[in-house]
């Protein structure tokens, strides 16, 4: 904390707006410096092929002095790792008197929303990053539907060992009041039995059958939502870039291979293999059959999702198992494309 103090005596909107340009979190440096190692793992998990990351000669070969780390990874550098996460040191900041402010006011749920960075420079090994976070706004209250709630924006500000900023990072999360569960309907009251008519017996109207439990819903943004409308007409759609027509997904903004920011979409055939599977067991959810296998399913144009694999026991399931597309319609609202065996060719 910088020893900003909300002032007594105000009222819960004001105390809650005067949170607003707040040092929520002072000038934290990162645990590591930018080095090689990290690179190369974060690399290796995001499937981030482009040279520049890991090879000197070929980030040389671009006009940069040697290697740089991804952009997108200037947060992991300053997260403050496991064991900081599990034993949270003892002092408080900004951030906890604001989480417990919102709190008073019932805003006790939290999902986050957007996160949008500018980078103003690349990283190279031997750069130290710190952060400092700051409210930027915290808006009224507003209906949603997870609830009533306030959506808080913060900027956190990445600068280097010289002091020098070198990228932003606007996060926004809606706080919200979880909307409390319907009553129970009242029970009926008792009604008299009718006296039994004459004639034969009828057997009495079964109960009616409880409506299915939904799938949940995806997070459709703008990068993927051409993927979820392809799917409706059961059409798998992959991301192409427009420049180098490298293929990619998830979907995303900008091209992993140049950079570029123009895109558009080739139709997969629909034939790929088991690239890496599990058999989900528990938590179990009424809207899946049990045991559940996801795959991770490589595609014959190169590209992998996750997905479901159907028609198979799931001891019967083997890693570069060919499978070949399916659709599940699994309610109105929502298509999703799965996977099961190919068919065995004749010989």
């Amino acid at each position: 904390m910088t020893g900003h103090r909300t002032p007594p005596g105000l009222g819960y909107e004001e105390r809650l707006q005067a949170f607003t340009g707040r040092e929520l979190r002072a000038l934290t440096p990162a645990q590591d410096p930018v080095n090689q190692p990290m690179i190369r793992h974060w690399t290796e998990a995001m499937g981030d092929t482009n040279p520049v990351h890991t090879d000197a000669g070929a980030a040389r070969a671009t006009g940069r002095a040697g290697v740089v780390a991804p952009a997108s990874m200037v947060q992991a550098w300053t997260m403050r790792g496991y064991a900081a996460t599990v034993s949270p040191p003892a002092g408080r900041d900004g951030f906890d008197e604001l989480v417990d402010l919102l709190a008073e006011g019932g805003y006790t749920s939290v999902v986050a929303t957007d996160s949008e960075f500018t980078f103003l420079r690349e990283l190279e090994p031997g750069d130290h990053v710190a952060v400092r976070e700051t409210v930027e706004s915290i808006s009224a209250e507003k209906r949603t539907g997870l609830g009533t709630g306030r959506f808080v924006t913060t900027l956190k500000t990445y600068t280097d060992q010289h002091g020098e900023t070198v990228a932003t990072q606007r996060w926004r999360t809606l706080r919200f009041r979880p909307a409390p569960p319907a009553p129970p309907a009242p029970p009926a009251p008792p009604t008299a039995p009718a006296a039994p008519e004459p004639g034969p017996r009828t057997a009495p109207e079964p109960a009616p059958e409880p409506a299915p439990a939904l799938r949940s819903r995806p997070a459709v943004n703008r990068d993927n939502a051409f993927f979820f409308e392809g799917a409706k007409q059961h059409r798998l759609l992959i991301q192409r870039c427009a420049a180098c027509s490298a293929l990619r997904h998830p979907p995303g903004p900008c091209c992993p291979e140049c950079n570029a920011l123009e895109w558009d979409t080739v139709e997969a055939c629909g034939r790929g293999h088991v690239y890496s599977y599990v058999v989900n067991h528990h938590p179990r959810h009424p809207a899946f059959d049990f045991p559940h296998v996801v795959a991770v399913v490589e595609l014959a144009e190169g590209t992998r999702l996750i997905t479901d694999l159907t028609g198979v026991a799931p001891e019967d399931v083997a890693i570069g198992m060919p499978v070949v597309l399916d659709w599940l319609d699994a309610d109105p609202d929502l298509t999703l494309p799965v996977f099961r065996p190919a068919p065995t060719e004749a010989p």
